[in-house]
Parts: C-alpha cells; sequence; structure tokens
C-alpha cells in the first residue's frame, strides 16, 4: 500500500460477478476522483490485485470459482494487507461474523446505496492509514462541503441540509463548473423513475438556494434551456 494516500488517488479493486453493479461502483469511484479496476472473477481479481496495488477492496463473497473468503486467504497469503469491504447478498450474522473474522474490515449487504458503500470505503481508509488520510472535502468559492462528515459550510456558516439537498449539491459541486441536465441530476440523486417530473429538481434547487446563497453571493445558477451549475457568477 501506497505511503503518500494523501496525494495519490486511491485505487479501488472491485470484484464482483454482476457486470453492472462491479461498474456502476468504479465509475462512482472515479467521480470521486479515485482510479478503480474491475474483476468479475476471484481468479481475475488475484491477477488485478498483483498487477494494480490497490489501496482497498470491494469484494463479492459469491463468485463464480473462487468464493471472496478464499480470495482474501490468497491476498493475505500474499502478503498484501489490503483492506477489504465483502459486498453480498448473504445477510445471516454467522456470515457477517465469517467475513470480518476472517480478516474482512466491514461487511455491505446487498441490495446497497452506492454513496453508502462510498461512505464505508471512506470511513475503512480513515481507520487502516491513520493521521495521513486526506478528508474529502469539495469547495466552489466560500462553499465547502465534507464528504466524510457531511458538513456544509459557507464562509463561517455551518448550513443544515436534508440528505437529498446534500446529495444534490454534492453532484453539482463534484462537476463544477460544468452544467448539468435535470435528466443528468435525476439519474444521479434519485435511484428511481420520476417519469419525467424534473419540477422535482428545481424544488430542491430552490431550497438550496434559500439555504446557501442568502446574502451571499450566488453560487447556483440557472443555464436557461440546459441545466444548473455551482460557480461563481462571471
Amino acid at each position: 500500500m501506497r505511503a503518500d494516500k494523501a496525494e495519490a488517488p486511491v485505487r479501488l479493486l472491485v470484484v464482483d460477478d454482476e457486470p453492472h453493479i462491479a461498474d456502476l461502483v468504479a465509475t462512482v469511484a472515479k467521480y470521486e476522483g479515485w482510479q478503480a479496476r474491475v474483476a468479475n472473477s476471484g481468479g481475475d481479481a488475484l491477477t488485478e490485485a498483483a498487477a494494480f496495488n490497490p489501496d482497498i477492496v470491494v469484494l463479492d463473497l459469491m463468485l463464480p470459482d473462487l468464493d471472496g473468503f478464499t480470495v482474501l486467504d490468497r491476498l493475505r497469503a500474499s502478503g498484501a494487507m489490503v483492506p477489504v469491504v465483502f459486498l453480498t447478498a448473504k445477510d445471516a450474522t454467522a456470515d457477517r461474523v465469517a467475513g470480518l473474522t476472517r480478516g474482512g474490515d466491514d461487511y455491505l449487504v446487498k441490495p446497497f446505496a452506492v454513496e453508502e458503500l462510498m461512505a464505508r470505503l471512506r470511513a475503512v481508509l480513515r481507520r487502516t492509514t491513520g493521521p495521513g488520510w486526506k478528508r474529502s472535502v469539495l469547495a466552489v468559492e466560500d462553499l465547502e462541503l465534507d464528504e466524510d462528515t457531511r458538513e456544509v459550510r459557507r464562509g463561517e456558516q455551518n448550513v443544515s441540509l436534508t440528505p437529498t439537498e446534500f446529495e444534490l449539491l454534492r453532484y453539482l459541486m463534484r462537476r463544477s463548473p460544468a452544467v448539468l441536465t435535470k435528466a443528468q441530476i435525476l439519474d444521479h440523486v434519485w435511484d428511481y423513475d420520476f417519469g419525467g417530473r424534473s419540477n422535482v429538481v428545481e424544488l430542491v434547487i430552490s431550497h438550496l438556494r434559500r439555504k446557501l446563497d442568502t446574502d451571499n453571493i450566488p453560487l447556483i445558477h440557472t443555464i436557461r434551456g440546459v441545466g444548473y451549475v455551482v460557480r461563481r457568477a462571471t
């Protein structure tokens, strides 16, 4: 594991035999600024781990060749002490205990929210890498959003947001200064179909403006006919 983790991107290996799940987790990790690779079998996971030298691994227990426990055992036998978060459909207490006692660092049951998984990965990295771990803080002008503590500040003022407001703001800040369409926001922030009811985006944007832009230079802008962006007005 690299010692300069506060400077270099986190390397994540996602091991799952369901390609759509593995690709989704890898894509979200890349939005975080991480590097990510995918493996769909235990054998491929061991090959990728040796070549990629990941900082953390998401590991499915039920794989088509080797099970997740065997993969973990072989990683440890090779000297790789990389932290591992198990991701599996097994939710029995015995499976959770086995996963943790066999050397796993956390355990998340399917179906899962990708944002919760990312939060757990960041928590495991903080716990296993010590004080050198750099917290993930997004900033646009005097607006700051801490992805780990979920705190938001505008200047010296703490701002209380609902979970949906937080996720929408985080998405806008991650992609700033890009302009995001309502369709992109709906697809990323809400995990179910709103059937084209894009007015829900307008509603949450309105709430965010009331909380963030009052008595401050506006940072949330509407680009007519396109969508929304967080940036300083030009």
